[in-house]
C-alpha cells in the first residue's frame, strides 16, 4: 500500500511540474516585433500537427499498440521460461496500458466533444479532466467494492 502512495504522489508531482512548465511556456511574453513562423514553438507544434493528421500515423499507432497488448498478454499468461518470474508485472503493465488507453480515448472524447461546440480549449481539457476524474472514480468504487486491482 505504502508504494501505490508513493507512486501516486510521485505522478502527481510530476503533473504538477507538467503543468507549470507547460504554463509558464504558453503564458510567456513575446517580444514585440518578432515573426511568429520563425518561433521554434511554433514551427514544431505546426509539424506534429501535420503528422497527427496524417491517417497512416493513426493506422500505424493502432497496429503497434494492439500488437503489443497482444503481446504483453501471450508473454503475461503463456509459460514462458524467461518471463515466469515477472508474468504478474507483465499482467499489471498490460492492465495500466489498457487503462490509459481507455482514459486517454474518454479524455480526448470528452475534449473534442465540447471543441466541436464552439467553445474553447479550457473548456474542452476541463470537460475531459472531468471525464478523466469520473474514470478514476469509477474505477476507485469498483476496487472499493470488488477489489480488481491486487
Amino acid at each position: 500500500m505504502v508504494s501505490l502512495t508513493l507512486l501516486s504522489t510521485a505522478l502527481m508531482g510530476l503533473l504538477v511540474l507538467a503543468t507549470f512548465v507547460a504554463a509558464a511556456r504558453i503564458g510567456g511574453q513575446r517580444a514585440p516585433g518578432t515573426d511568429e513562423s520563425e518561433d521554434r514553438y511554433t514551427a514544431i507544434t505546426r509539424r506534429l500537427a501535420e503528422v497527427v493528421r496524417t491517417p497512416a500515423v493513426w493506422s500505424i499507432a493502432f497496429v503497434v499498440i494492439a500488437l503489443g497488448v497482444g503481446a504483453l498478454v501471450v508473454l503475461s499468461v503463456g509459460n514462458f521460461a524467461f518471463v515466469e518470474g515477472f508474468a504478474d508485472s507483465l499482467l499489471g503493465v498490460l492492465y495500466a496500458v489498457v487503462g490509459l488507453l481507455l482514459t486517454g480515448f474518454v479524455f480526448l472524447g470528452a475534449y473534442f466533444g465540447v471543441r466541436g461546440r464552439g467553445l474553447g480549449n479550457a473548456h474542452g481539457v476541463a470537460a475531459g479532466s472531468f471525464a478523466a476524474g469520473l474514470v478514476f472514480l469509477v474505477l476507485i468504487a469498483v476496487q472499493l467494492l470488488v477489489g480488481v486491482i491486487g
